[in-house]
């Protein structure tokens, strides 16, 4: 019997509860988001490539975006990346400052807004790309009635502090209160770090497990 490859194993550079990163300057973003038409959220979230059932009703702009669901490393600029960069770019590099990558990447960058009432409900994000990145999170709008369950505990996270999350096992958030919820979401990873050795095995096999 030949043996397939092994098991994807998570980034033991991850964190398996939360990390707190620190605060970031976010206003000239906060600015640009509140200024946001409703009619640009409505067409940026029907052409997304991100639809899980698990979001429900919560709305995406992405900005960058992999290629497919096994490698991280391979991924694009969406249509509203240019016209954003130069935005987001900074505070970016403020968050993941704690890292001290001499060669990080963004792998997936996106704004997550949640109505009122809304709800994204328990899941993990299971496919082997999601395993080897940092997962991070900037809330730009909030408000006290938001809690999201991360690494086994319950979670508020306030505007403006960049926090790393687990993303692999079960997590959740709800928004209770009147106001829309907005996180700036993504991942990153270094790229000096050395392929788990499980990467190219999985690759040529297809991805199958």
């Amino acid at each position: 019997m030949i043996a397939g490859p092994a098991t994807p194993a998570a980034n033991p550079r991850k964190t398996t509860t939360i990390r707190k990163l620190g605060p970031v300057d976010a206003t000239v973003l906060s600015g640009a988001v509140a200024a946001i038409p409703e009619s640009v959220w409505h067409a940026e979230n029907a052409a997304k490539p991100n639809k899980f059932d698990a979001l429900d009703d919560t709305r995406h702009i992405v900005f960058r975006f992999i290629d497919g669901p096994r490698d991280w490393r391979r991924a694009h600029d969406r249509p509203a990346w240019p016209g954003w960069r130069s935005t987001l770019e900074p505070v970016l590099a403020q968050a993941v400052a704690p890292y001290g990558y001499a060669r990080g990447v963004f792998p997936r960058v996106m704004l997550a807004k949640m109505p009122p009432g809304g709800v994204i409900h328990q899941h993990i994000d299971a496919n082997p790309a999601a395993k080897w990145p940092h997962k991070i999170h900037i809330p730009l709008f909030t408000n006290p009635g938001v809690t999201c369950f991360f690494g086994g505990e319950q979670h508020h996270f306030p505007v403006g502090e960049a926090v790393e999350v687990n993303n692999l096992g079960p997590h959740w958030v709800r928004n209770t209160g009147p106001n829309d919820r907005i996180h700036l979401v993504f991942e990153y990873y270094d790229a000096d770090q050395p392929d788990p050795p499980w990467l190219e095995p999985f690759l040529r096999s297809g991805g199958v497990r």
